[in-house]
């Protein structure tokens, strides 16, 4: 997996996924799916531009809290984007104020599978009190996230 992190607004993450781009699709753009390598069940519902999904997190440590992204884009097999509120951790704390950061997962083919580039930006617009915390954690999750998808289209075909 390649990093790159070049500013204080964005995160940017690659990995080579061993898997046919539409197999990496499903699991971006299915509700079910995405939650089973995120650790959150959004229960029955679908992704589609412009709709609010929320789930419970079932990440051992944040099951009290609830993931709310809204879904901006959804081209099949190339890209799937949504905003939410970045490290939204602290259940005293209403983040529905701020500004919310973009997500945005691209697919292309790969040698190797395909490869998966998921950028989050918009940072910079966070409260800065948060900011920095948001950005690192973010990064480190990343991180796992990408190799979470990764396993979980690698095991569950």
């Amino acid at each position: 997996m390649t990093e790159k992190n070049a500013s204080t607004d964005r995160i940017e993450k690659r990995i080579v996924v061993r898997a046919p781009r539409g197999r990496v699709w499903r699991a971006l753009s299915d509700a079910r799916e995405f939650g089973a390598w995120f650790g959150v069940d959004f229960g029955d519902v679908s992704f589609a531009p412009g709709a609010t999904v929320r789930g419970q997190l079932t990440v051992p440590g944040y099951e009290h809290l609830t993931m709310e992204i809204v879904i901006e884009r959804m081209e099949p097999g190339r890209a799937l984007s949504y905003r939410w509120h970045p490290y939204a951790v602290d259940p005293n704390t209403d983040y529905s104020k701020e500004p919310t950061t973009l997500v945005v997962f691209e697919l292309q083919d790969a040698p190797e599978g395909t490869l998966l580039t998921v950028v989050e930006s918009g940072f910079d617009r966070i409260p800065l009190q948060r900011r920095e915390e948001a950005l690192r954690m973010n990064d480190q999750g990343w991180t796992e996230q990408m190799k979470n998808v990764a396993a979980h289209v690698a095991h569950a075909r």
